[in-house]
């Protein structure tokens, strides 16, 4: 396994980040057990979660089987940089301060829960899962500040956040004299370039990690001919609007896959850490197998042809009144 550091912070984690969206939901206890243990031997020691993860088995349900393997001890907490996030509806019928967004009110709150389901004294970092447009710089810092000052989290990170936002909060954290946020999670892949326009460029300019969760797609780029009905892949191949079959850019995938001489899976992960902004990618595991080839994808380079090319097949800005890159030149006269 390879390793980078967290945005500007001094913290170094793994260049493959294990989602554990799936623990509870497609991965039962006993699985999420085997998979967090064979992500440790692989040399994984970043794993990723969020409060509202569990789906079917609830909200919370997902931290709580991480904190239960924890619990069996072996140094497992220590040997894990942990990942959670703050942000959505924690109950099914939520009073005016549980519903979806951030408060000092709620961050208290929730902060508290994690701990405890988490069974550890301490988050790693610790994510805004989504912007909320309405908080003040001031009630976002000064709780953030309480929380690393009592020792319940060492760094800050968002997700989704457009660029503006990390500018916005990344100034203040500066003109507060704090860090600020070390790490976004975006949704970002070979068919998910839009971070490419501010959100990448934006992190880079502020010193924040990029770390892009779905580098596969939720299966489009594992090559793959078809999708199960019913599957995370028919999702977003909904989603996405894109259908496997007889898909050209796919296709073409797959042939210059073919050439590299190793599977769509890790050429996509690869081409995702290759993004100099990218400091580790998230890859949502449901059973052991799927880690194989990781510490391959995490170590592979792509030579500059191929990444180029990869680039044209799929090109965002393809049919559009675009140009390739950062904004303002990709729409800009």
């Amino acid at each position: 396994m390879t390793y980078d550091f967290v945005g500007r912070s001094n913290l170094e984690v793994s260049r493959i980040c294990l989602g554990t969206m799936h623990f509870g939901v497609s991965a039962d206890r006993a699985e999420s057990f085997r998979i967090m243990d064979a992500a440790l031997e692989m040399g994984i020691n970043f794993f990723d979660t969020a409060n509202v993860y569990g789906r079917a088995a609830g909200p919370g349900a997902t931290e709580t089987i991480i904190g239960e393997w924890f619990d069996q001890g072996g140094g497992r907490r220590d040997r894990v940089v942990l990942a959670t996030k703050v942000y959505g509806q924690m109950v099914s019928s939520p009073g005016p301060n549980e519903k979806k967004g951030i408060s000092t009110y709620k961050i208290k709150k929730q902060v508290a829960d994690s701990l405890r389901r988490l069974r550890t004294d301490h988050i790693d970092l610790y994510q805004v899962h989504h912007i909320d447009r309405r908080i003040s710089g001031e009630e976002f810092w000064g709780t953030f500040e309480n929380l690393h000052r009592n020792g319940d989290v060492s760094y800050f990170g968002t997700s989704n956040f457009p660029g503006w936002g990390l500018v916005k909060y990344q100034m203040i954290a500066e003109q507060r004299g704090d860090l600020g946020i070390v790490s976004e999670q975006t949704q970002y892949n070979l068919l998910s370039r839009y971070p490419e326009l501010e959100v990448i460029p934006a992190a880079e300019q502020f010193g924040i990690g990029v770390m892009p969760y779905m580098p596969l797609a939720g299966g489009l780029l594992t090559g793959k001919k078809s999708a199960q009905s019913g599957s995370r892949t028919a999702e977003v191949e909904s989603e996405y609007g894109l259908p496997i079959s007889q898909n050209t850019q796919l296709a073409e995938f797959s042939r210059i896959c073919a050439e590299v001489g190793e599977p769509e899976f890790i050429v996509a992960i690869a081409w995702v850490l290759a993004n100099p902004a990218v400091y580790s990618a998230i890859v949502g595991i449901r059973s052991v197998k799927h880690l194989e080839g990781l510490d391959r994808a995490a170590s592979l380079e792509l030579p500059p042809e191929i990444l180029d090319r990869l680039g044209k097949v799929f090109d965002i800005n393809r049919g559009r009144a675009l140009k390739p890159g950062p904004a303002p030149e990709a729409f800009a006269w």
